[in-house]
């Protein structure tokens, strides 16, 4: 297999000026979109400027596509502190649109992560129902994940996750991979059908330590204490099987090898280029364009990947 490292100096900004670009999506036909706090979403563009599109609302988190070229976002509403519901936003009608805002009853707050499988389940993580995101970062398992199926049906698939956030199907969507924030690792299930997920279990190591309480933010840990921890976020697989994770809080992006060893890509501990990454994509003829967004940076990051991306089903 291919070495994955990567130097911060392979990376340049583009989208200079974009808010909380937490995902970036790459269609077929190699338009390119994200993450944008003050719209749907917003299309980068070849020259490197980006335009918004569809109306503002909540915060749009992790972002795909279907089959059809439509882009389903998962609203992180908690961080602004309105509801968090699964959408989708058509950019070339400009149709927006929420596909679901609660489930049992229970208004959805912090959808996070949506993945679409061949069949058109569109599969979706939903972190926490705390009353604000900093406070379901110490462990409490209220995170799950959910499916919609085309027939209209939601089905809740796995239940007690520790601040479930970036999702990713393997080769074949045999599995699902989940990472966890609040427990620095991924998990696997193993799909037994159309919104039916086997029992999860750890997928490689944790990924590092996690932070004893929260942070007081007039005596913050030192720096070196930030480098090393292992909260998860995003997650998705190149063309050789590996698993490729954002560690946002260390400013790190690692890879879980089909061995289960671990190789760190890119490590950014001054924080200098890399501000708390949060998704890895990949796109282009290729498919080794490699985009990296972010919730702090206002900017989206790109290089060239060692190894192609994994093909999803807007990319088939």
């Amino acid at each position: 297999m291919a070495g994955l490292r990567m130097a911060v100096s392979d990376f340049v900004k583009v989208a200079c000026g974009i808010d909380r670009p937490e995902d970036v999506v790459v269609g077929r036909d190699g338009r390119v979109f994200a993450s944008e706090h003050q719209a749907a979403v917003a299309e980068l563009h070849g020259d490197g400027s980006f335009t918004r599109l569809g109306p503002k609302g909540g915060a749009p988190n992790g972002i795909t596509m279907d089959a059809e070229g439509r882009i389903l976002i998962a609203n992180f509403g908690i961080y602004d502190g309105v509801p968090g519901p699964l959408e989708r936003f058509d950019p070339v009608s400009g149709v927006h649109e929420t596909l679901v805002a609660a489930i049992g009853g229970r208004v959805l707050s912090s959808c996070n992560y949506p993945v679409v499988a061949s069949d058109g389940t569109i599969w979706c993580t939903h972190s926490t129902w705390a009353e604000t995101w900093p406070a379901a970062l110490d462990g409490r398992p209220d995170g799950f994940v959910f499916a919609l199926l085309p027939s209209g049906e939601v089905k809740v698939a796995a239940e007690g996750l520790r601040f479930a956030n970036g999702c990713a199907f393997d080769q074949g969507e045999r599995n699902l991979y989940v990472c966890q924030t609040s427990a620095a690792n991924v998990l696997r299930f193993p799909v037994l059908g159309p919104g039916l997920l086997g029992a999860g279990e750890p997928y490689g190591p944790e990924l590092g330590p996690l932070l004893a309480g929260p942070v007081d933010p007039a005596n913050p840990p030192p720096p070196e204490i930030f480098r090393n921890l292992g909260y998860t976020d995003g997650c998705g697989f190149d063309a050789e099987g590996n698993l490729w994770v954002t560690l946002p809080a260390a400013n790190r992006i690692v890879a879980i090898r089909p061995s289960g060893d671990v190789e760190v890509v890119v490590d950014d501990p001054e924080g200098v280029l890399f501000d708390h990454p949060t998704n890895v994509s990949w796109g282009g003829a290729d498919m080794r364009d490699l985009y990296v967004g972010s919730i702090r940076a206002p900017y989206v990051l790109k290089a060239r990947s060692p190894v192609p991306g994994m093909r999803m089903v807007h990319q088939r």
